[in-house]
């Protein structure tokens, strides 16, 4: 395995992030252990996961992931071994189920209250907002239209979180499927009122959805922001089997078909392209999909989630896998033609 320092802090994470938003519906309590034992016995100590999984989001699964987490960590004792992130769910009709106060004082306070005791633990080391209060062009969507009800409150976010993290009930925070201007304001926020400063930002990131490089890179890189890329495989698309037709019955977008971020007809086009290189350079897609992304520098950690150990131990593995710059390139050619065809 290989490590990194999480931005802004002394702690040492692995640079694959072993997701879990399919256990407890796509996968069982004792698979999620599965993968867990094994993720840590390859070097794997990092662990993300949120009061949403798993996904699709239901009143019903709401929280199952994480008790499936919280069960693996009293049974094993490996809580001083991992690195754990977790995230409030944002605002919005898809998660009114869990609560419609948003991120307010009460909502942040409510949120790690029971993320504490489905995890099984006292504190967790980095807790991320899912997404922004404010409607933005987040999951997909190109084009940004002002979200004129809402009202800046980012100095009362982060003032809620500093007395989470004053009462050592989590250590670090971070945003998730944020763009650049709400990343700055939280950035001036912090600077200016002597807040606490996000150490990440969890976006989506791939060959296919490439967006992040518009602005947010260069505020990562410059500001010490880690990405931690979400659906470098574009849920399935990269690994190759929809394109090739051996994707099986209980394959993630055959189950859920309206997950189609990432398997639009240009996306599809690309990921053939994609593809061919991989196949003559004889790798497989999916270690070239994640050794891409595992090697660009605002990467912190790449976040991979897998429904079968088979999947997973090809994942993991991808961190041995360097592409050649002749390899990047023809990656980049490929995306000159066909930019972001899954934004």
């Amino acid at each position: 395995m290989k490590y990194t320092t999480l931005p802004n802090t002394n702690i040492k994470v692995s640079k694959i992030c072993l997701g879990s938003m399919t256990w407890g519906n796509q996968n069982t309590e004792a698979e999620g252990h599965e993968q867990l034992d094994y993720a840590i016995d390859q070097g794997v100590n990092f662990i993300d996961t949120a009061e949403l999984y798993p996904v699709p989001a239901t009143a019903e699964m709401s929280g199952r992931t994480s008790k499936i987490i919280g069960t693996w960590l009293k049974k094993s004792g490996n809580r001083d071994k991992v690195i754990l992130a977790s995230k409030i769910a944002g605002p919005g009709d898809y998660t009114a189920h869990i609560r419609t106060t948003g991120f307010s004082p009460s909502a942040i306070k409510e949120a790690i209250d029971l993320e504490l005791k489905r995890l099984q633990t006292d504190y967790i080391d980095l807790y991320q907002l899912h997404w922004p209060e404010r409607d933005t062009n987040r999951f997909g969507i190109r084009d940004y239209k002002l979200d004129s009800k809402w009202e800046d409150n980012f100095n009362e976010i982060l003032n809620s979180l500093d007395a989470e993290i004053k009462a050592g009930r989590i250590r670090n925070i971070g945003v998730s499927n944020e763009n650049a201007w709400g990343t700055m304001r939280y950035l001036e926020e912090s600077k200016q009122h002597n807040l606490p400063k996000i150490s990440t930002i969890q976006n989506a990131y791939s060959m296919l959805t490439r967006s992040f490089e518009g602005d947010l890179a260069e505020v990562a890189l410059r500001e010490n922001i880690g990405l931690l890329a979400y659906s470098p495989m574009a849920f399935g698309v990269l690994s190759g089997k929809y394109i090739k037709g051996t994707a099986a019955d209980d394959a993630r977008l055959k189950l859920f078909p309206r997950f189609a971020r990432y398997s639009g007809e240009r996306a599809s086009e690309a990921a053939k392209k994609y593809l061919e290189i991989a196949e003559a350079n004889n790798i497989s897609l999916a270690q070239m999909s994640l050794a891409f992304v595992h090697q660009r520098p605002f990467v912190t950690s790449t976040i991979i989630g897998a429904t079968k150990m088979e999947q997973l131990k090809e994942n993991i593995e991808s961190i041995n896998v360097t592409l050649s710059d002749d390899i990047l390139e023809q990656i980049d050619a490929v995306h000159e033609a066909m930019p972001n065809p899954a934004p």
